[in-house]
């Protein structure tokens, strides 16, 4: 339900497909956690440079931030401090979160507010950039399935080797990225081995709080790594398997939150 107000749902729906993405989606890290805290404080302050009081029995803070505890509310108000994106407000004395005290009052910072702007840009995106093994063997999987699925989602898909004018490439696909309003990662390769520019891209989306879709080829599923083996693949066998999979995921997590606009 916060994922749907964040996309400015305010009567946010709870769907079978959504269930199903819920029950397989791992944890939020610590980072994005910590900046949908930034989030509920911003959204919560009447005016820039507002206080906003740190209570603990304020339940929405554990919501927007998927905390469970006070220690762990205590943490992430910490991770906001020390990232300059909250300063305290001074004089006004502390509360206790658990076995930690915290500001009673804080407020979002300049620098806050320009971290929370990034991270609006790309939920206004129709965008959604595409990670994976840019060899002529992809070539039909790209053609008949990830693209197809992107499009009959609404959305527009990017592969930044098909670009027209591109500069440097690692600046561009970081460009990009912040761009998207969601990350396909396919960690399908061939014999040259892992592709680790869609481990960089995939992790890199994941830090921003983009939401990343993963997929793979089904009989390389165990040869993935293992820091994103724990995450909920797609497998396929057929371009064609790909396609439909993928819009039903998409479907799930992405537009039936938001509506995308028909160009990025």
């Amino acid at each position: 339900m916060v994922d749907q107000r964040l996309q400015g749902n305010n009567l946010p729906v709870i769907t079978k497909g959504i269930v199903d993405y819920i029950k397989s989606k791992s944890p939020l890290s610590i980072p994005v956690r910590a900046v949908r805290l930034l989030q509920f404080i911003s959204k919560e302050t009447s005016h820039i440079g507002a206080s906003f009081s740190l209570m603990p029995e304020t339940l929405a803070v554990y919501a927007w931030s998927e905390s469970t505890t006070e220690n762990e509310v205590a943490f992430l108000i910490d991770f906001l401090l020390k990232k300059g994106w909250l300063d305290a407000r001074l004089g006004v004395g502390q509360v206790r979160y658990g076995e930690f005290r915290v500001p009673a009052y804080v407020r979002v910072t300049v620098e806050g507010h320009g971290q929370l702007e990034r991270q609006e840009v790309a939920l206004g995106s129709s965008q959604a950039f595409i990670a994976m093994w840019f060899d002529r063997t992809m070539d039909t999987v790209f053609e008949n399935g990830i693209s197809p699925a992107v499009e009959d989602a609404g959305y527009v898909p990017m592969r930044i080797d098909r670009k027209s004018d591109l500069n440097k490439i690692d600046d561009e696909i970081i460009s990009e990225i912040r761009r998207s309003r969601f990350l396909v990662a396919d960690f399908t390769y061939g014999d040259e081995g892992v592709r680790g520019g869609v481990y960089f891209a995939a992790g890199f989306a994941e830090g921003l709080g983009i939401p990343v879709i993963y997929t793979c080829r089904k009989d390389m599923l165990d040869k993935l790594h293992f820091d994103t083996r724990q995450y909920a693949h797609i497998d396929w066998e057929t371009p064609e398997e790909l396609r439909t999979k993928l819009k039903n995921r998409i479907l799930a997590r992405i537009r039936q939150i938001s509506t995308p606009r028909a160009k990025p």
